[in-house]
């Protein structure tokens, strides 16, 4: 069968001053896809993935230096003038990004989003056709038509992504690039949107290229697996022998480090729960109304209200680990930003350590959240990218004052550095954000979460974006550092597995309300509610894709 995408010896590096050493970020790849082919690229952050993706799209920032081939149904693609490349994307290849919501305007509705999409490259329709067309590729993707009049924001994540989906359907392209399109998704919605992706590429035999550093998920939905390291294509083969009879150090080391977190077994330590609970959350509340528009003011439509955290109680002891799961939109991160009084609750108390933080003035709040500290899911965006490395790290020591005349600011957080094994410190130090791997950016952000000595950290999905090798070391790192500085934990991830090696207790949330917890092994061993069960059984599980490959090492 003719190859639909051929790369030959591809070498991209990005844009580099004068006289400085070319850095290949894709080094000597070739690799080629067939029609109705789902070959999924794995590989740590920074590997050059992502690159691949957009070399192929033309995407690449100007003056990228390239060398090597890419051609798409034997016409070169770093050959097409403008047009010819407007035309490429979307008609005959299009890409599907990790977060639909940068990639929507917050200003046009779905439908335009379509039929906008549609009329620019097919100008011939008419707006009737536009539509019913644009109508028929989301329903493909599971969205009524109720929903064509609403915007982005009135949309969950994972129907952000449906769309962003349906839009890359529909101009019926014949090769989809999805990078990381289920990153941020919990497990349900994840499997739901990559059986449509797959079933609807096989029903219009389209070709995927599927972007991941979840090497269970790409197991489970493609045919090849194709394994990056440091710009090189490691290894490429049958999905089965890959996770079966892996060929390179780097694949091995990568199923190892996934099936660590895949594993029955947890870290050992067992938490002593104090009769005084760190945090106390009772019957938490945090509530949005909806104001009705005009016409629906005239029409006496009533106000709707939404109940993101639904009389929520919960304990959380000292020196604990307590696993916060569920679906995108449940009411997780909302949960946490109400725990910190990052937006005041509808109804409830949250106490620390016997103090109401829910009455306290502002200037009091600021002093106990020195004790509350959040690690945040995406570290590029919470990092000042104006502030050198060290300067993000020390700023919190100046914002509490924490600076003493025998250890600077500076001085701490070098030490902070050298913690979270960002050696040699001082260079880490000078350097910014945007110089550093995803995995790196999230040890200084833990590093500038830790620095205030708190006693509870707080870590939405922190290690969501990271591949397995690199969420391994960070959950490491969090729990060496846990007992040296002796941190309680509220982790919240819609990643089960991550949940199960790390957490003590598990609490599952739904629709804004505690629907079980437990410690986490009778939670996995014995769930009691359905909706637990419906978590549990979506989850994609890496040891049977590989049966049983850790007995081999």
């Amino acid at each position: 069968m003719k190859s639909l995408l051929s790369i030959e010896n591809l070498k991209v590096a990005y844009p580099h001053r004068p006289k400085q050493a070319i850095a290949w970020a894709i080094n000597d790849v070739s690799l080629t896809i067939k029609p109705g082919d789902r070959l999924g690229l794995v590989g740590e952050s920074g590997c050059g993935k992502s690159t691949l993706g957009r070399a192929v799209m033309r995407l690449l920032p100007p003056y990228s230096q390239i060398e090597g081939s890419v051609s798409f149904d034997g016409v070169p693609v770093f050959a097409m003038n403008s047009a010819e490349v407007r035309k490429f994307r979307g008609e005959k290849v299009a890409l599907v990004f990790q977060d639909p919501m940068t990639r929507l305007d917050p200003l046009m509705t779905i439908g335009k989003h379509c039929t906008e999409t549609l009329l620019s490259h097919q100008p011939q329709l008419s707006a009737k056709q536009a539509k019913e067309k644009a109508i028929s590729t989301l329903e493909a993707v599971n969205i009524p038509p109720s929903r064509w009049n609403q915007y982005p924001h009135e949309f969950s994540g994972g129907m952000r992504q449906r769309v962003a989906i349906a839009l890359a359907l529909l101009l019926n392209p014949k090769l989809i690039v999805a990078d990381e399109p289920t990153t941020s998704l919990d497990v349900t919605v994840a499997a739901q949107i990559l059986k449509e992706l797959t079933k609807l590429c096989q029903e219009r035999d389209m070709a995927l290229l599927l972007i991941s550093h979840d090497l269970a998920l790409v197991g489970e939905y493609c045919d090849r697996i194709g394994v990056m390291y440091q710009g090189s294509l490691v290894e490429l083969n049958d999905s089965r022998s890959v996770l079966q009879q892996p060929q390179h150090e780097y694949t091995r080391s990568l199923l190892q480090s996934a099936l660590r977190l895949h594993a029955a077994d947890k870290p050992q330590g067992n938490i002593l729960l104090k009769k005084s609970p760190l945090l106390k959350i009772t019957n938490l509340q945090q509530h949005y109304t909806i104001e009705p528009n005009l016409i629906e003011r005239l029409l006496k439509v009533p106000e709707q209200t939404i109940k993101a955290v639904d009389n929520v109680s919960l304990e959380l002891y000292s020196g604990e680990i307590l696993g916060l799961v569920g679906e995108s939109g449940c009411g997780k991160s909302t949960l946490s930003r109400t725990i910190l009084q990052l937006i005041r609750p509808t109804g409830g108390k949250v106490q620390l350590q016997d103090v109401e933080l829910t009455t306290l003035s502002r200037q009091n709040l600021l002093q106990q959240r020195r004790q509350m500290q959040m690690v945040f899911q995406d570290p590029h965006a919470c990092l000042n990218p104006t502030m050198t490395v060290g300067e993000n790290i020390a700023d919190p020591l100046l914002i509490y004052k924490l600076e003493t005349p025998e250890s600077s600011a500076s001085q701490q957080a070098l030490k902070m550095l050298e913690r979270v094994g960002l050696v040699p410190a001082k260079e880490y130090y000078e350097r910014y954000p945007s110089q550093l791997s995803g995995g790196q950016q999230q040890r200084v952000a833990i590093a500038r979460a830790v620095i205030t000595h708190p006693k509870l950290l707080i870590c939405d999905e922190p290690v969501s974006m990271l591949d397995a090798s690199i969420q391994a070391q960070v959950l490491d790192l969090m729990l060496e550092l846990k007992q040296q500085f002796a941190l309680t934990y509220l982790f919240i991830t819609h990643d089960l597995f991550v949940a199960k090696f790390l957490c003590d207790r598990i609490a599952v949330m739904q629709a804004g309300q505690i629907v079980e917890i437990g410690a986490t092994e009778d939670l996995f061993n014995n769930p009691q509610h359905p909706y637990t069960q419906t978590l549990l059984s979506a989850a994609p599980l890496l040891a049977q894709s590989s049966q049983n490959l850790g007995d081999n090492y």
